[in-house]
């Protein structure tokens, strides 16, 4: 079968999920786990960066608004090359925002960096584990597409509540649900590719590379609350 024609030599591949082949969806897998692991790491060296610099953190009014401005370039771009631009300055910028971050934890516990390994080998655990479910079983999980949805829009509206009041409470019960949510998110993206409804790699793998990112940053904050030394 043949893919969608590409608008340049570099541009992602589209599939007609009308005709879509495994074949098709497998390569469209591939491509998303191999772009996925090279925005990882790229979001991993801007995240060193910013920590080798003692970079401030970033006013999260000014993180939100930039965040928001590279997820429409990159989704804007997708079908072409450019998007692969988008994308990596999009999980730069994201990297390199979790930098600061991730120095509070280094500084403010005695056990800072155990806490960040430990925070870093239980994302990838789960994401591993979800993932390769979703890939090996082929069941589907579009029907949690809604319930998602919806427990995000709560999640973000209790997170800027819990900001705005500093209530650290809330704060914590946050955490717990982003963390269920992106495991769910896990499973719905996954599934995506392997039914042929997301037929983009670059969208494919931000998807992913969200959850993965606020899986880790919301299991860093549960794990300082409860194991953290001081």
């Amino acid at each position: 079968m043949e893919l969608k024609a590409k608008e340049n030599t570099f541009a992602p591949e589209v599939i007609d999920t009308s005709v879509a082949t495994s074949e098709q969806i497998n390569k469209l897998i591939r491509n998303t786990y191999t772009l996925l692991s090279m925005t990882l790491l790229f979001s991993a060296v801007m995240a060193g960066v910013a920590m080798a610099m003692d970079a401030p953190p970033i006013h999260w009014i000014i993180s939100l608004v930039v965040m928001i401005g590279l997820l429409f370039a990159t989704n804007a771009l997708k079908n072409s090359g450019w998007g692969l631009v988008s994308v990596f300055a999009f999980t730069g910028f994201m990297g390199f925002i979790a930098g600061p971050i991730i120095n509070l934890y280094l500084t403010n516990f005695s056990n800072g960096g155990q806490l960040v390994m430990l925070a870093f080998g239980t994302t990838a655990t789960i994401f591993l584990g979800l993932s390769g479910y979703a890939l090996t079983t082929k069941k589907d999980f579009n029907f949690m597409g809604a319930f998602l949805m919806t427990g995000l829009i709560v999640a973000i509206i209790a997170s800027l509540v819990a900001m705005l009041f500093s209530i650290p409470g809330l704060a914590l019960a946050v955490s717990f649900i982003v963390v269920l949510l992106m495991s769910g998110l896990i499973l719905y993206d996954t599934s995506e590719m392997v039914h042929g409804r997301e037929t983009n790699y670059i969208m494919a793998t931000v998807g992913l590379y969200l959850s993965i990112y606020n899986l880790f940053m919301h299991l860093l904050h549960l794990l300082a609350v409860f194991m953290g030394e001081d």
